[in-house]
């Protein structure tokens, strides 16, 4: 039985081959697929015994095997082209840029700890906004380029860097602020909230900032004709050879796992939907561990249903509440409700002098998170006003919770699937 027909409940094919180490997010392996996501298949889950399997992610993070991964995870930011990406991202180095500005009388004179600071630079920022003191830390060798970054600015009598995980930093000082560009593919994925969360927890003093202070996941069904063409179509005739037995093959190499592409608005069939609201001043680790959320949605228009896209808002705000009518938003089958609500959000956001918004949806600017799409191994013709439902859920791996496990479960027309990957 093919993965995406009826009643499966496997991830189908997953290519045998050399241990390797995982990839984390914002790198691409040379020579790949433009706008696909590199994925490398390693032997890491013969690490995991019946013990690990009993314990959470959150138990299991203070093991020695998660320190051999985390080894592995850091070893991956030591690289200069990764940091290179990110800062040359305009719309996140900018926008954070932008933040501290907008909060500087609550940074000015004040602690800040930046977590997880690659090459220093919004350490810099913070220092520059007149900070007294700024904390950077970071576990992966790029400290020590981040320390001559420092250095070369004159800023080392402001800037500490420490060369540690946040998990093992001792301070003998409350801060003021925190700030971390902590956000992943699918926002969630490396969980690297959970070192956020950490800080929090250990040194923030209390009414103190974190930047940002909240952030939004959201899902989408998307047509996408192209990508589908481009990957399977492409075998029905090649050269003037059939070649179409290789489909099967095709659709679970290309669609196996989650691909990481931009799309635009046009390729959105419906009004999005909440599928996690993350309020980063009362965000627990443990309630990441596993996050589910049923789905009702209504199609636009008459196309092809090929999978559904996932984004996120980050927003640069203080510790005031959400406003309420999210909590309707992902708990109703309403789709006028979704636009609506959606739709004054955005509005709200656009006009407010209070909120500064890091969106990844694809009707903004691009940015290095693109957008994350689970493709679909058969597309489902849909017409307008068709019923799109299910539920997603959203696990950190038990192999390694860096990892982001996926459960889909998605209906229409009078059809029922299951669709499972892991983003490693």
């Amino acid at each position: 039985m093919h993965p995406g027909f009826p009643g499966y409940h496997g991830n189908g094919y997953a290519p045998a081959g050399p241990e390797r180490e995982p990839r984390y997010r914002r790198r691409r392996g040379a020579g790949g697929r433009r706008g696909s996501f590199q994925i490398s298949y390693d032997n890491i889950s013969s690490y995991s015994s019946s013990s690990q399997a009993r314990q959470s992610p959150t138990e299991w993070a203070s093991s020695t095997k998660w320190e051999e991964f985390d080894d592995a995870y850091f070893q991956s930011y030591s690289q200069i082209g990764i940091h290179e990406e990110m800062i040359k991202d305009h719309v996140r180095t900018e926008t954070y840029r932008n933040a501290i500005m907008r909060h500087q009388n609550l940074i000015s004179g004040k602690v800040v700890m930046d977590v997880g600071c690659g090459t220093g630079i919004l350490s810099i920022f913070c220092a520059l906004a007149g900070a007294r003191r700024v904390y950077a830390i970071e576990a992966s060798d790029i400290a020590v380029q981040a320390s001559e970054v420092v250095k070369a600015n004159n800023l080392s009598e402001k800037i500490i860097v420490i060369h540690e995980r946040v998990e093992k930093v001792s301070i003998q000082e409350k801060v003021d602020v925190i700030i971390s560009e902590w956000m992943g593919y699918m926002l969630l994925y490396e969980s690297m909230l959970s070192s956020v969360i950490f800080a929090r927890d250990n040194w923030l003093k209390q009414g103190g900032l974190i930047l940002p202070s909240h952030a939004t996941l959201y899902m989408a069904p998307v047509t996408h004709s192209e990508r589908y063409c481009d990957s399977i179509d492409f075998w029905r005739d090649v050269y003037g050879i059939d070649m179409s037995v290789m489909l099967p093959l095709a659709k679970q190499c290309a669609f196996e796992e989650p691909s990481i592409e931009t799309i635009s608005a046009e390729n959105v069939l419906t009004w999005p939907f909440v599928v996690k609201f993350v309020d980063c001043y009362t965000v627990t680790a443990r309630e990441l561990e596993s996050i589910t959320t049923k789905y009702n949605f209504t199609s636009m228009l008459r196309a092809p249903l090929h999978g559904f896209a996932f984004w996120f808002d980050a927003e640069f705000n203080g510790p005031s509440t959400f406003p309420a009518n999210n909590n309707l938003l992902s708990g109703s089958s309403t789709s006028d409700l979704y636009s609506n609500v959606y739709n004054n959000q955005r509005r709200q956001k656009a006009k407010s002098d209070q909120v500064l918004v890091l969106s990844t949806a694809p009707e903004d600017e691009p940015t290095h998170w693109q957008q994350t799409i689970l493709y679909l191994y058969e597309p489902i013709e849909v017409i307008q006003d068709q019923t799109i439902e299910g539920s997603i859920t959203l696990s950190q791996s038990r192999e390694n919770p860096r990892f982001l496990n996926i459960h889909l479960e998605y209906s229409s027309g009078g059809r029922s699937f299951i669709k499972e990957s892991i983003m490693r």
